[in-house]
């Protein structure tokens, strides 16, 4: 039986260079030019690093993305994972054609529908209304078309009493709400959803999942699917890609694709440190040089620890606010995005010096599973500064029970009880 090819990739890659808009300077873009008229290859294809953020090259340019090879048939819903900077969403804007390959080419048939980020395609001072007719239109939907679809869209994203506000006056949430729903009622034959549903609550991301298996299943559209969170993935996808530094990783059902990026040593980061404050993790208000889980496994393998260790938490944190009293805290998840617990504190860092702040997790309490560190900062009073979904990966294993051939012990946290027999 011939396959439905829909989307297809073929040797795709994307070169930047750090720290420059465009291409980078006049004399490159004659080099190039000169190159190009007398049948030349681009000399700058030749160089160039791979994408690993943790690392400080050796090259002004980078690789976010290198030779990606894949099609996508008719009604398959593709899920692609990877961690920050493996060049998920570097790949979703070239599908949607919001940028362009530097190599290699896109082919697709029918129209594409992009949730890259929240409010994509939104004018903030126009309603909701008028932005789900200038979407329609972006999409190359007649007037008459839209007009059949509005009151299910309006109905779907829960956001009819401010339908006629300026998207500007919108939270983050409702915004979401309106544009997957734009972008799944309007009939594209291939929709991009990146990140965005994890912004809506529980409830709306239900719906939007159901939607999007009515929109593959029922109505054989296609869709592309960026998550962090793999139960949704698993749940949802037909098929799955798993990429890093910028390459495919993994290509095939969802269960193994899981399994096997779990599993790798590209997805498990138990411990980074940073040589200089130019390379740590952050950004210009908070700077990480080193985190970790610290304590030494009860195991001969370093990077699993057992049930009855203690965990200790440890950051290395530069404050370079104006303000020395901050506050930070995280949330420890499940590998399937399941938040165990969260916590947190304000604490006094002094300005444009190294705090070391740790906390320490309780012997028998996790069960066996493979968990998630995602840190946040704020201001006293409560203003974003920085966070960090994928900050540490570590493995937490019953190695007794595990020796003796015993099951995991059911629910998220196991800890040792004080029982009673009278």
């Amino acid at each position: 039986m011939k396959k439905d090819i829909i989307l297809k990739a073929e040797n795709v890659s994307k070169q930047y260079r750090l720290g420059q808009v465009g291409t980078g300077t006049l004399a490159h873009d004659l080099n190039r030019w000169w190159h190009q008229i007398r049948g030349k290859e681009n000399p700058y294809l030749k160089i160039g690093d791979v994408n690993d953020r943790s690392t400080k090259g050796t090259s002004d340019y980078v690789w976010a993305l290198q030779n990606i090879n894949f099609e996508v048939e008719r009604g398959e819903v593709l899920g692609i994972i990877g961690k920050n900077g493996a060049g998920k969403s570097t790949l979703l804007k070239i599908l949607s054609k919001v940028t362009a390959p530097t190599t290699g080419s896109i082919k697709s048939r029918g129209r594409i529908a992009s949730l890259l980020e929240v409010g994509t395609g939104f004018h903030g001072e126009m309603t909701g209304r008028e932005n789900i007719f200038l979407n329609g239109a972006i999409l190359g939907m007649t007037k008459k078309e839209i007009a059949s679809k509005i009151d299910e869209i309006i109905e779907f994203s829960g956001c009819e009493r401010y339908i006629d506000t300026p998207v500007k006056r919108y939270s983050s949430g409702m915004t979401v709400r309106l544009a997957f729903a734009v972008a799944a009622f309007l009939e594209p034959e291939i929709l991009v959803i990146d990140e965005v549903l994890a912004v809506g609550d529980a409830e709306f991301q239900k719906k939007a999942i159901g939607k999007m298996q009515d929109i593959s299943k029922g109505q054989g559209r296609t869709v592309l699917f960026v998550s962090h969170n793999m139960a949704a993935v698993e749940t949802l996808c037909t098929r799955v890609i798993s990429m890093h530094n910028g390459s495919i990783f993994g290509d095939g059902s969802p269960t193994k694709i899981i399994s096997d990026y779990l599993q790798s040593s590209s997805f498990s980061e138990r411990k980074i440190s940073f040589d200089s404050i130019e390379n740590a993790k952050g950004n210009k208000d908070i700077k990480i040089m080193y985190a970790a889980i610290e304590n030494a496994s009860t195991t001969d393998k370093d990077e699993i620890i057992d049930v009855a260790s203690l965990i200790d938490f440890r950051m290395k944190v530069v404050n370079q606010t104006e303000n020395e009293r901050i506050s930070i805290g995280f949330d420890l998840l499940t590998i399937k995005g399941d938040v165990v617990f969260g916590s947190g504190g304000k604490f006094d860092c002094p300005t444009g010096e190294t705090t070391d702040i740790s906390c320490q997790i309780p012997a028998n309490f996790l069960n066996d599973d493979v968990y998630q560190i995602h840190c946040y900062f704020f201001t006293e009073d409560m203003r974003p500064l920085f966070h960090d979904e994928e900050l540490l990966t570590f493995e937490v294993k019953d190695i007794k029970r595990e020796s003796g051939y015993l099951g995991k012990v059911n629910g998220m946290i196991r800890p040792q009880l004080d029982w009673t027999v009278k």
